[in-house]
């Protein structure tokens, strides 16, 4: 087995939280906290599957994907109040824009130092990664703004005598429904028998005549998506913006 290939760590994270949530439930004395830390660690697998599959597949740390989570919070959020669009469709459109982003910021920023040494993609990730949130800073103001919370999520459920708000239910559900169609596309598509290729031998993939860039891209693509569901999201629990909202996460 070559480097951490194999792209198991899906299959990992699925377990770990799944460990994680029995050790919970037998240490923590009250359910609703039990809800609220799966929802918060359901959050953070959206974000780290975005990074471990870039690190998977290439080898290198997308420091600016934390940014990427901000911008699809952002774009959410300008979807909500300024477009006047339902919740649904302004987390839509975040996902679509955030993943174009995504896809680009791959070809500008780290596509042509791919052959380079590995110190000049991390120098260059970085770079990437505070140009992202300065421009944030000009373009949506340093003030934090507060997400508009539709009315459904702010309800509260009742099981045996534990207060748990909706949305609290529902992000967990919308991870483990990403995190199936995830595993299906990586060990279920020719896509992703191709991204496990790369991820073992990204020379022999070429000589295979697999396209790399191609696979790269589709790989950020699937990272930056998972960032936008995760910053809309997290805006929608945490009902507040910032342009450095994507540091703790990411």
């Amino acid at each position: 087995m070559k480097k951490q290939t194999k792209v198991m760590w899906n299959v990992g994270l699925i377990g770990g939280l799944l460990l994680l949530l029995f050790v919970l439930e037998q240490i923590l004395p009250s359910g609703s906290m039990l809800f609220t830390v799966l929802k918060k660690g359901a959050i953070y697998a959206l974000v780290a599957i975005g990074y471990t599959m870039v690190y998977g597949i290439i080898g290198m740390i997308n420091f600016a994907h934390g940014d990427v989570f901000m911008i699809g919070g952002y774009l959410a959020f300008y979807g909500v109040s300024m477009f006047l669009m339902p919740w649904w469709l302004a987390v839509c459109l975040a996902i679509v824009v955030t993943t174009a982003f995504g896809v680009g910021l791959e070809r500008v920023a780290y596509r042509p130092l791919r052959d380079s040494p590995r110190i000049s993609i991390m120098i260059s990730a970085i770079g990437a990664s505070f140009l992202i949130e300065n421009l944030a800073i000009v373009l949506f103001d340093a003030r934090p703004k507060a997400f508009p919370v539709p009315a459904f999520f702010s309800q509260n459920l009742i099981f045996g005598g534990v207060r748990v708000s909706t949305v609290s239910l529902i992000i967990p559900l919308v991870t483990a429904l990403i995190l199936a169609v995830l595993l299906w596309i990586v060990h279920r598509t020719k896509t992703g028998m191709a991204m496990r290729a790369v991820s073992t031998d990204i020379d022999a993939a070429r000589l295979m005549a697999i396209d790399v860039n191609k696979i790269v891209s589709i790989t950020f693509a699937l990272g930056s998506a998972l960032a936008a569901v995760g910053g809309s999201i997290w805006a929608t629990k945490y009902p507040s913006l910032a342009p450095l909202e994507g540091i703790m996460p990411g």
